[in-house]
Parts: structure tokens; sequence; C-alpha cells
């Protein structure tokens, strides 16, 4: 059985950080590529960042550029995303999701698997 299980979200004050997690089971984790993406309410699902299956190339979209830092263990199955200076723009759940051909797609509907998300709250 497929499982993504996100963590680490929760409230905090705008130029706080937050570290999420994203523990992988029931597939072949290091083949897969991984990514993050968001959705406000209302709003479409987002592409944050990825990480292509060796954890050598990464990704970010631009407005992240410098402040999250993707990575993965792929001997824990683990794929986090470290957030600094957050802005209240950033408020929005949080998704891991996995990408079978190893790259990395701005395309959610082209992911294979997605957790269940987790929510990031930036205010004071």
């Amino acid at each position: 059985q497929v499982q993504l299980v996100e963590s680490g979200g929760g409230l905090v004050q705008p130029g706080g950080s937050l570290e999420l997690s994203c523990a992988a089971s029931g597939f072949t984790f290091s083949m897969y590529g991984m990514a993050w993406f968001r959705q406000a309410p209302g709003k479409e699902r987002e592409f944050v960042a990825a990480i292509n299956r060796s954890g050598w190339t990464k990704y970010y979209e631009d407005a992240v550029k410098g402040r999250f830092t993707i990575s993965r263990n792929n001997n824990k199955n683990l794929v986090a995303l470290q957030m600094n200076s957050l802005l209240p723009e950033d408020t929005a759940v949080y998704y891991c999701g996995a990408f079978s051909p190893g790259g990395y797609s701005r395309d959610p509907g082209e992911y294979d698997y997605w957790g269940q998300g987790t929510q990031v709250t930036v205010s004071s």
C-alpha cells in the first residue's frame, strides 16, 4: 500500500521557519522524483519545489528561491522542505508528490502519488 505522510506544519509568525517532512512507503522511493506543492483556499495546487531521484538536482518556484530548501534521504524514504523567512502568502496546505519518471513536473496531474497534506499558516 502506497503511503505519503506529511508532517511538520503549523502556525508561525512572518519571518519564521518550519521544516516539513514526508515519509514514503509502499513503492521504490529512490526511483521517483519527489516534489512539494501547495494549495491555498480557492486556488489551484501550485508547484513549490522538486528534487530528482538521486537528490543531485533541485528545482524551485521563483517565489521561494533562496528561502526554501528541498532535500531527500533515500535510505530513510524521506523528503523534507526547510522553509525560512516565511511570508503570509506562503500560507497553504502543503502536499508531497511522487513522480515516476524520476525527474520532475510542474503539473500536479502528472504525479503518481500524493500525501494528505499538512497545513502551514503564516500569521502574526
